[in-house]
Parts: C-alpha cells; sequence; structure tokens
C-alpha cells in the first residue's frame, strides 16, 4: 500500500522481525506491569489497587504501538491479573473487572499518531496528547470496573445510597491516583522522546 511503513507492513503480513520486536516488547511490558503491581501504595477491601505505576507499561506500549497491540497486551495482563488478585464472584465479573478492563486500556493507543508525530497536527504539543491517551485508557477501565459494582456489588452499597454512586466513588478512590501517577510518567517518557523510539 502506497505511504505504508515497511514495519507496519511487515507485521501485517506474518511472522517476520517486525512482529517478533512488537511480540517481545509486549511481553516486556506484561512482565513490567506485573511486577509494578505487586508494589502496593494501598489495597480496598473488596478490590481495588493503588500501585506504582502498574498501568504504565500497557499505556506506553499502545501509545507506541496502536490499540490493537495496547488491548491484546492488557487482555493478557487481566489474565495473568487475576491469578495474584483473585477478586472473583462469576464468570461475567471477571470478564468484566480483568481482561475487559486491563483491555480497555488499549485506547490509549487511539492517539499513537498523535503522539508519535504521525498524526495531523501531531509533534505539537505530544505531551499533551499523551496525557489525553492515559485518560482515555483509565477512563475505559473504570467503566468496566462501574459496570461490575453496579451490577454485581451493589448489596456493598450503604444503606440508602444509591449503588451507582457507590461504585462510582469506590472505583474512583483508587483509579484517579493511578491516572495521577500514570499521567506523570507517561509525560515524562514521551517528554523525553521515548515513545518515537523503534527496537
Amino acid at each position: 500500500m502506497p505511504g505504508a511503513s515497511p514495519e507496519r507492513g511487515a507485521s501485517e503480513r506474518g511472522p517476520g522481525p517486525a512482529r517478533v520486536r512488537v511480540l517481545a516488547e509486549s511481553a516486556v511490558m506484561v512482565a513490567l506491569a506485573t511486577v509494578l503491581n505487586s508494589i502496593k501504595v494501598f489495597t480496598l477491601p473488596e478490590g481495588g489497587t493503588v500501585t506504582m505505576g502498574a498501568m504504565v507499561p500497557l499505556l506506553f506500549l499502545a501509545l507506541r504501538r496502536g490499540t490493537k497491540v495496547g488491548v491484546a497486551a492488557g487482555v493478557v495482563f487481566g489474565v495473568i491479573d487475576v491469578y495474584f488478585e483473585p477478586f472473583v464472584y462469576n464468570p461475567a465479573q471477571f470478564l468484566l473487572d480483568y481482561p475487559l478492563a486491563y483491555g480497555a486500556l488499549g485506547v490509549a493507543g487511539l492517539f499513537s499518531g498523535r503522539v508519535s508525530g504521525a498524526g495531523s497536527g501531531a509533534g505539537q504539543k505530544p505531551v499533551g496528547w499523551a496525557v489525553a491517551a492515559v485518560v482515555t485508557g483509565i477512563s475505559g477501565r473504570f467503566a468496566c470496573h462501574f459496570f461490575s459494582g453496579l451490577i454485581f456489588f451493589a448489596s456493598y452499597a450503604p444503606a440508602g445510597e444509591s449503588p451507582a454512586l457507590y461504585s462510582a466513588v469506590y472505583n474512583a478512590s483508587y483509579l484517579i491516583p493511578e491516572l495521577l501517577i500514570s499521567a506523570f510518567v507517561i509525560s515524562v517518557l514521551v517528554g523525553g522522546g521515548v515513545a518515537r523510539v523503534r527496537l
């Protein structure tokens, strides 16, 4: 296809050096996210943790490699995470709180072109686009946890409190700190030009 990058074309055709690099990078980022996820600032009683930037590797991967790779890596991480933090009550809740929630972080890849300088108007304020990507990805994760809480954990809401409000406040209480940590680290990485480095 005219205008397509050699790397992207190689990865689309099948196994090759470019595809192997993407797979290797994805594996490293998932492993790094797993390690960072074990460094906890605090954990809420019914699940939900503030970590030392566990979402950063997944968000950063999405910014570097795009939505498809980001979502796939997030799903893999979600399946791994349930082994270490098995807050599972039924299959639907598992899907919402683990593979779908972490896979949603991959939508940050929608901003990949703007952060890397390939999109229209990109390169002018890449850090701003990176922060927007972090907000978008974590908002996707929040939505999954919110609906999980609303559907499966409504009974935990205090008497007289809306289950929707309870779920929103509960999930925001750990995701907002995670968002701030992630936005700061991603801003430093993007500002330093690391997101544009191709291995």
